[in-house]
């Protein structure tokens, strides 16, 4: 039977970690192992571990702080299963989560794969207009979870990705620690012609952020990171990248607007409005909440503005340096909180 190592890096979470594992211990597929990391926390999560020894193999390592992409390199040198799955802390899964995904390998012949995330009826109602901005066809959310898409071909991304030893082997894991690692690493596993895809069941239940400042920051780091992947594979840059930055520009130039051809300011205020009205219907249609749909308007907007100015700030710096320049995320802070 095919052995799973299931890699969770830890910073400061041993609560979401707690909550992982308790879904982990009830899947229907029994074999495999839980890598957990602690990435040079000050919070630590070694005794949550121990709780669930009993009803697992689990394997807690400490290491000093170094991002999530080399704490991952970190677990999976360390895991002895067929096929390395890898988690963010802040995950839930369902009980058949392995049963499907163990199926899927067989059926499709996969050598790496990715899942979608959705939102659980506990999270809050910012978390699930949070998890609606983050997954909608009206935001750059829509390309995520999806075989094809409009950034081309499906990247397994980090929070929900499984692959092959064989993979892990051939491309040396993930080369950089932060600032979009697990498309550089998917980019770098598909040319050396591994089969990917996507896996709708295998879906998580994906936390993130419970406030808006701190979704804020997260999302900027991601603006940030779309221009670091370009560093490394300039060719990877889309069209579709940019449309995030470009509502953050033509949001702020509203005052400009009505200084100069108040005709345009109020095409661009009823365009706006449209826009958002949109978003509250789509959204009431799935969470069924008038509460969940009006938060749902204000995440779009953190998430497009924060990743707008990530992806300014961040491609005008690229634009000044030096080519060639590279930057491996070890110096960057992750927003965590």
């Amino acid at each position: 039977m095919r052995r799973f190592s299931i890699i969770i890096p830890v910073y400061n979470r041993p609560d979401e970690l707690a909550e992982l594992l308790e879904t982990l211990a009830r899947q229907t597929y029994p074999y495999f192992e839980v890598v957990v990391v602690e990435d040079g926390s000050q919070i630590r999560a070694e005794a949550v571990a121990k709780l669930f020894a009993a009803q697992m193999a689990i394997h807690y390592y400490e290491k000093p702080n170094s991002g999530q992409g080399f704490a991952r390199n970190y677990g999976m040198q360390r895991a002895t299963g067929d096929w390395f799955i890898i988690l963010d802390s802040d995950a839930l899964v369902e009980p058949n989560y392995l049963e499907i995904v163990n199926r899927e390998i067989d059926r499709q012949k996969l050598d790496l794969f990715g899942g979608p995330d959705r939102d659980h009826p506990s999270f809050s109602p910012i978390q699930k207009a949070i998890s609606y901005s983050m997954t909608s066809l009206f935001t750059t959310g829509g390309i995520r979870g999806k075989a094809k898409n409009a950034g081309g071909t499906f990247h397994p991304r980090s929070f929900n990705m499984g692959l092959s030893r064989n993979v892990w082997e051939e491309t040396g894991g993930f080369r950089i620690t932060r600032m979009g690692e697990d498309i550089i690493f998917s980019i770098k596993a598909l040319s050396l012609g591994f089969k990917s895809a996507l896996i709708p069941e295998a879906f998580i239940y994906h936390k993130r952020r419970s406030n808006f400042p701190a979704f804020f920051r997260q999302l900027k780091f991601f603006g940030r990171a779309r221009i670091n992947i370009t560093r490394f594979f300039p060719d990877t840059l889309k069209l579709v990248h940019f449309f995030p930055a470009a509502f953050t520009v033509w949001i702020f130039s509203f005052p400009l607007q009505l200084l100069i051809f108040k005709p345009l300011f109020q095409f661009s205020v009823l365009v706006l409005l449209m826009y958002c009205l949109m978003i509250f219907f789509d959204s009431w249609r799935q969470n069924k909440s008038i509460t969940v749909a009006s938060l749902s308007i204000q995440a779009v907007f953190v998430q497009m503005i924060g990743y707008g100015t990530g992806f300014i700030s961040e491609g005008w710096k690229y634009l000044r340096e030096p080519k060639g320049t590279i930057h491996t995320g070890e110096q960057v802070d992750y927003p965590s909180a």
